[in-house]
């Protein structure tokens, strides 16, 4: 009851803000986890050797599928305010035109729809992204090579360690309240 009374409040800037920081930071703190796990994974034959220097496609894996997971949270009115102060902070923060990083961001999205498909599960989707990103599929045995998809004993590992990067909007809102 105390909670609800005294939770913080924050306009749409200032969660903008919070989000691109929290996303970009978990980001920076936890590629370098997420190449050595991979590295390791015992369902590549031959050992992926990705550079912790390299996490371009997992940066905007990860973004793409938090701005997916903003669906799932907020009213399609508050979407519409908060997305575009999102895609404004990190074309910023990337030295990038908010027109062209929307557009990278569109053509993340639609990547990760179309490695993902039949599903339409966000989780899914970013673990498959980096399969397909990182060039995974030629550490696989033949069996899975040749199919030309995940050995679903890694993507389920992979979808575990993609949660450790999904935003956790309902802690926040524990915390934190909207104001218009």
């Amino acid at each position: 009851m105390l909670s609800t009374i005294f939770k913080k409040k924050l306009s749409d800037e200032q969660l903008a803000n919070v989000f691109v920081n929290g996303v970009l930071e978990v980001v920076d703190k936890g590629f370098s986890e997420v190449t050595l796990l991979i590295e390791e994974d015992p369902a590549f034959i031959t050992r992926p050797n990705l550079s912790v220097k390299n996490d371009g496609h997992f940066t905007m894996i990860v973004i793409v599928g938090n701005i997916k997971f903003l669906q799932d949270n907020f009213l399609p009115n508050q979407l519409h305010s908060l997305e575009p102060l999102i895609i404004q902070k990190l074309a910023g923060i990337f030295d990038m035109e908010e027109t062209a990083f929307d557009k990278l961001i569109k053509e993340y999205s639609s990547f990760m729809t179309r490695v993902n498909h039949p599903s339409k599960s966000t989780l899914y989707s970013m673990s498959k992204g980096v399969f397909h990103k990182y060039k995974l599929n030629a550490h696989q045995d033949d069996y899975f090579r040749n199919l030309d998809c995940p050995n679903p004993l890694f993507l389920k590992r992979m979808d575990e360690v993609m949660k450790n990067f999904i935003w956790n909007w309902d802690a926040f809102f524990k915390r934190y309240k909207m104001v218009s």
